[in-house]
């Protein structure tokens, strides 16, 4: 069956730099849009990226434009969000899903397998 395995998490100081990557095995990476999503302590799951099935189109939550990019490497079965100028309010476990369609997608219920997720920390 399908599998996402997270990884590139870790803990890094306010405007600090983390890569994390997402391998996915199964046959439908290439035809199918990735998502990141985020969950804090104490709050719910937060929509952070998507990236179609060509990576032509991404779409990213407002609070990381501009500091986060995400891509993909179809060839490799990965996708990759890149993460600079971490803030505080960057803490959470973050983790990958893949989309039920090509097409980019904001909604949770769009996405139908998820991986477990790496923590991300950012101290002061």
């Amino acid at each position: 069956q399908v599998r996402l395995v997270e990884s590139g998490g870790g803990l890094v100081q306010a405007g600090g730099s983390l890569r994390l990557s997402c391998v996915v095995s199964g046959r439908t990476f290439s035809s199918r849009a990735m998502g990141w999503f985020r969950q804090a302590p104490g709050k719910e799951r937060e929509f952070v990226s998507v990236i179609s099935a060509s990576g032509t189109s991404t779409f990213y939550v407002d609070s990381v434009k501009g500091r986060f990019a995400i891509s993909r490497d179809n060839a490799k079965n990965t996708v990759y969000l890149q993460m600079n100028s971490l803030k505080l309010e960057d803490t959470a476990v973050y983790g990958c899903a893949i989309g039920k369609r090509p097409l980019t997608t904001i909604k949770t219920y769009e996405y139908d397998y998820w991986g477990q997720g790496t923590q991300v920390t950012v101290s002061s």
